[in-house]
This record gives structure tokens, C-alpha cells and sequence, in this order.
């Protein structure tokens, strides 16, 4: 409600052009506020209010918004302003806005930048996507250890605006080998004459350049850090890496394994920013190929129309069947999924995870028996080995799907492969046709069909 009375107080100013109360008005406010704010906006009121703000509010601001408004803004400024926006970006941002755009509008913005930020924002382009030395910023403190703690403050006093984060301050020998790290608040309890190689914290836990995102992500789930540094093969420093990015990083994937899971071929895109097209390339894959061992069901009903036409009856249940074995086995899938990216199921708990799902399935499968068996009798009025027929593939398929479904996954990170791409599609379309023969079987032995 708040954010809509300052939205409607911004657009009466605009439309009276009051640009000084504008000014006065936004400075007040938080910078992702304002970014939402200005999302709100037309282009064109966009661009205005961009305009209006202080230089340093701006590239602030320029990094909470949506990449189109980034890019219709930046295209909208002459080459010494857009080169200034860059100029004023933190390393990471530039470089993430950056890779977006094409290479002509890349080689504007970057020519028109100092040389510090063109060799900091090329330096993180080089490494690999998803790489920690692709999110890494550049922008850090970094002290000697034979300062004293005076001469450290005063360094800190230099450099820290223009840092990420100054609450640790990393520590460097002679070759830029990283040796420790030293807190904010160390510095300021420590007398003024104490050598940093005295106070420093020696034990530092360090982020290879070329460790997997996700990865990293772990780590700071793992020691709770706020910021952790980054080193190349030889223990230099190159960069640092803060939770903010870890927070994009952690979104980014659980997007990624939401769609897979969903059997989407993942995008790096904003669903808005999206085409018809593009939509359609990152779809059809899998659409095809779940159609197409689709018809192995298909294929096994065909080869029963004979029994089927025997007791017509049997088809009703059908659905029924599929419908819960591949829930079944989907909530088995994500539950083991979720366990492997926690870290909290390794490939030596198979027989563990097996034996407790096979127990969860027949508890489960009993359970959903019974609760038919009362239905298919008291109100379908099916013959008794109808009904036991019936519930006795739903036992077998609730058992096979679970078992299925914490087996895959597990299977496919052994090999290699994203766990989550053998989720509830995949499994469903296995778990189908080994209901539908299961029946089949019990069917012919029960029925005599």
C-alpha cells in the first residue's frame, strides 16, 4: 500500500515536472525501492527519472532494475554517460549486465569506460559461466601483513567505498597469496601499533575460480559466511564472492531444477523476456520424447484388447492406475532430489533410502487398497476379484513407483546427469507401462482372461 501512495506522489510529480522534488523525494528513499518504483514506469518516465538522480544513487539504483529497463536505458544515453554507468557499477553487476547485451553495444560501453573497470570487468568475463570467478566482484579490501592496525584503517578509509563489503578485510603476502583475514571490528579493538600477521584469523576458507556455482552456494551454506574470498591455483587472491550474489545464485538454480523437473529445457531468461519461439525450442524436446515412450503404453494395452474385451470393465480403472503411480513416484523423485542437493543422501545410503521407501509404499499402497476395495464395493458394485484385481495393481504400482523414484535420481547423479531431469515426467511414463503389465498379469491370474 505504501509503495502504491509513493508511486502515485512520483507520477503527480512528473506530470507537473516538479524534477527537484523528484530529486529530493527519491534520495530519501532505498535504492530497490526506488528500482521498483521506477519499474512501475514508462519508458520514457523511466529514462526521466533515471536522469534526475545523483550519479552514485544511479548506478546503484541501475543494478536493481530488470534487464530491458537496464538496456533501454543504457541505449538511451550518449556513449560518455553510458560508459559512466559502467564506470560506476560494482565489477560483478557490470559483467552480469554486460554479457547480456550484444557484442557491438559491449564494445561501445566498455570503450567509453575507464581502463580500471574495462580490465576488472574483462577479467571476470574470461571465466567459465556458472564459474565462481564469473560472480566474483573485484572490489575488496586487501592489506599487508606487516601494516600496523592504524596504518590498515587508514587503508580501509582509502579504498572502502569503492569495496563490496569492508567487515573482512583479506590479508596478503609479499606474491598476493592469500594468509588470512582480518574482521572490521578486530581492527577497531586493537591498539593502533599491533601488526595485522598478529591479529589476523590464519585458518581462511577459500572458493577456488573455477568451482561450480552451486558449489559455492554450499559453501556458505556450510560455514555462514557473508562474503568469502576467491583464489586462483596459486592461493593468489583474485576476488570475493558475497552473499547477496549467492542469493541470485540459489534462485537461478531452483529455477533450473524446477523446469527440469518439469521437463523444460532450462533458460537463462526471464519468462516475460522470452519469445514464442525460444519457449516453444525449450519445450518440444522432451515433449516428443515423453510422447514417444508414450507409446510403449499404448502399445501394451493394444497387445491386452482381447482380455479388455473380455471384462470391459478393467478399463475404467485405467487411469486410475496411472494416475496414482506417477504420484507416487513423483513425490519419491522430489523428496530424493531435494535430499541429494542438500547433500543429505549419498550413493551409500541406496539401501537405506530402498528399504524405507519400500516400507512408505506398502503402508501407502495398503492404505489406498483398502480405501478403494470399500469404494469399488459398496458403491461401483464390481465382482470381488474385480475388485482384488484392482487394488492388488495399486499396491504393486504404488511399491514399484516409489521404488523407481528414489532410484533414478540417485542413478542419474552417479553418472553424472541432473537428478532433477528424472522427475515426475519421466518417472510417470516408466511407472505407467509397469502398471498397466502389472494389471495385465494380475488380471489373467485372477480373472482368468
Amino acid at each position: 500500500m505504501e509503495r502504491r501512495i509513493e508511486l502515485e506522489e512520483l507520477k503527480e510529480f512528473l506530470t507537473a515536472r516538479k524534477y527537484t522534488n523528484i530529486r529530493q523525494f527519491l534520495v530519501e528513499l532505498n535504492e530497490a525501492d526506488i528500482a521498483f518504483l521506477m519499474e512501475e514506469l514508462e519508458d520514457e518516465e523511466r529514462l526521466k527519472v533515471y536522469r534526475i538522480l545523483p550519479k552514485d544513487l544511479a548506478a546503484d539504483v541501475f543494478s536493481y532494475l530488470e534487464f530491458d529497463s537496464q538496456e533501454a536505458i543504457i541505449t538511451s544515453l550518449s556513449d560518455r554517460e553510458a560508459g559512466s554507468v559502467i564506470d560506476n557499477l560494482m565489477a560483478d553487476d557490470a559483467a552480469d549486465f554486460l554479457e547480456e547485451m550484444p557484442a557491438n553495444v559491449v564494445e561501445r560501453l566498455l570503450a567509453n569506460a575507464n581502463p580500471e573497470t574495462r580490465q576488472a570487468v574483462n577479467q571476470l568475463l574470461r571465466y567459465p559461466e556458472d564459474s565462481a570467478g564469473s560472480i566474483m566482484t573485484v572490489e575488496y579490501v586487501s592489506l599487508k601483513e606487516s601494516l600496523t592496525v592504524d596504518q590498515a584503517i587508514e587503508r580501509i578509509r582509502a579504498v572502502g567505498l569503492d569495496s563490496e563489503t569492508i567487515n573482512i578485510c583479506y590479508v596478503l603476502d609479499a606474491r598476493r597469496q592469500l594468509v588470512g583475514t582480518v574482521a572490521l571490528r578486530y581492527l577497531l579493538l586493537s591498539r593502533g601499533d599491533e601488526r595485522i600477521a598478529d591479529i589476523m584469523h590464519e585458518n581462511v576458507i577459500s572458493i577456488h575460480t573455477l568451482m561450480d556455482q552451486e558449489q559455492v552456494a554450499e559453501q556458505f551454506k556450510k560455514y555462514d559466511f557473508i562474503a568469502m574470498p576467491v583464489v586462483d591455483n596459486e592461493n593468489r587472491l583474485v576476488g570475493i564472492i558475497t552473499v547477496d550474489d549467492i542469493v541470485d545464485i540459489m534462485e537461478e538454480e531452483t529455477t533450473e531444477d524446477m523446469e527440469k523437473m518439469a521437463a523444460i529445457v532450462p533458460s537463462d531468461k526471464p519468462y516475460m523476456r522470452t519469445t514464442v519461439g525460444e519457449t516453444y525450442k525449450k519445450r518440444i524436446p522432451w515433449l516428443l520424447l515423453l510422447m514417444v515412450s508414450a507409446t510403449f503404453t499404448g502399445a501394451i494395452i493394444a497387445s491386452f484388447e482381447d482380455a479388455l474385451s473380455v471384462c470391459a470393465v478393467l478399463t475404467v480403472f485405467i487411469p486410475m492406475l496411472m494416475d496414482t503411480g506417477g504420484n507416487a513416484g513423483g513425490q519419491a523423485s522430489v523428496t530424493i532430489i531435494r535430499g541429494l542437493s542438500l547433500g543429505e543422501i549419498t550413493y551409500r545410503d541406496v539401501p537405506k533410502v530402498v528399504w524405507k521407501e519400500i516400507r512408505v509404499a506398502i503402508l501407502c499402497g495398503g492404505t489406498l487398497a483398502a480405501a478403494n476395495f470399500a469404494k469399488l464395493m459398496l458403491f461401483d458394485r464390481v465382482g470381488l476379484w474385480v475388485a482384488l484385481t484392482v487394488c492388488l495393481t495399486l499396491v504393486a504400482a504404488v511399491l514399484m513407483a516409489m521404488v523407481v523414484g528414489c532410484l533414478l535420481p540417485i542413478g542419474a547423479k552417479r553418472i553424472g546427469f541432473d537428478p532433477a531431469v528424472m522427475a515426475s515426467p519421466f518417472i510417470t511414463t516408466i511407472v505407467d507401462a509397469l502398471s498397466l503389465l502389472v494389471y495385465f498379469r494380475f488380471a489373467a491370474m485372477l480373472l482368468g482372461i
